[in-house]
């Protein structure tokens, strides 16, 4: 497929996030439950003509990334919490990918934080910048709002079936980074915290994707295998699965077939706001698809 196609099918699937991310938005409010709105945002996806590029992200206070809601998850929102909704969508392994921080607290700042790093980076990409000067952007953003970035999430390239592509593109100073090019699709996604600025795992795993689908003997991890296979290698949901097993995927974890993504948490158990865009890199600027 050209580029100029697959740009096509990047800025279709990043209208239809734009709509979905509004509308998910004006649910999350106290009391809603956290998977009433992973899965409106999922179903609304496919309603719309595209297919979620990986599960909804519902990270909040101090996760950061990689949260979703579990089958049968009664978890809801509360007075108080920032919450990050991250989101993707994809069009024939074309991906866009965007969040957001709602505020149902008093975080205004470290909102805007992320907010205005977001903006400023955007603002400053062009065919020939050197993605070392949007992290200096970046951090020094979220510097003057008396933050900090957080050092080891980063923005990213976007490829055919991979969310997370090079060139990787840190939140921070760094000498040199990669020269972007007319044409190459990324994400930028600023992280700012009230915290030390890093993120460690935690034991909370319900993302997963295929990264070797080598043959497997035990018939349950086989028929599983089978049902994880229609998402590549794009993150799902165990909820996803109709026939889950910890034990059949915590194996095919050991054996190197399925990647897991634990949920990631701000180390010092500082809040955490985040925003991104999906943008195409123009010869004189950049291309908001989301």
């Amino acid at each position: 497929m050209s580029a100029s196609e697959a740009i096509e099918k990047t800025i279709k699937a990043g209208k239809v996030l734009r709509q979905v991310k509004e509308e998910a938005i004006k649910l999350i409010k106290p009391g809603v439950k956290l998977l009433e709105v992973a899965e409106f945002v999922e179903g609304r996806i496919v309603e719309l003509g595209a297919k979620p590029a990986f599960p909804c992200n519902i990270s909040i206070n101090s996760d950061a990334a990689h949260f979703t809601p579990k089958k049968g998850d009664e978890r809801v929102f509360k007075e108080g919490d920032l919450v990050k909704l991250d989101v993707g969508a994809h069009i024939d392994g074309y991906i866009a990918d965007t969040a957001i921080s709602v505020d149902l607290g008093d975080h205004n700042d470290l909102v805007k934080a992320s907010e205005e790093a977001l903006k400023n980076a955007i603002d400053a990409i062009h065919a020939g910048i050197d993605t070392a000067e949007l992290g200096d952007v970046i951090e020094s953003t979220i510097k003057e709002f008396g933050y900090k970035p957080i050092i080891n999430l980063t923005g990213h390239g976007l490829q055919r079936w991979i969310a997370h592509a090079p060139p990787t593109i840190y939140n921070f100073s760094t000498k040199k980074g990669v020269v972007l090019e007319e044409g190459m699709i990324i994400a930028i996604e600023p992280f700012a915290t009230n915290g030390v600025g890093k993120v460690v795992e935690r034991s909370e795993i319900e993302i997963f994707s295929l990264i070797n689908p080598k043959p497997v003997r035990m018939k349950l991890a086989r028929e599983m295998l089978e049902e994880i296979k229609q998402y590549r290698t794009l993150p799902f949901a165990k909820r996803w699965l109709n026939r889950v097993s910890d034990f059949v995927i915590n194996k095919l974890v050991r054996d190197g077939v399925l990647r897991a993504y634990p949920v990631l948490t701000e180390v010092g158990k500082g809040l955490v706001s985040q925003a991104e865009h999906t943008v195409v890199v123009e010869e004189d600027g950049a291309r908001i698809v989301t």
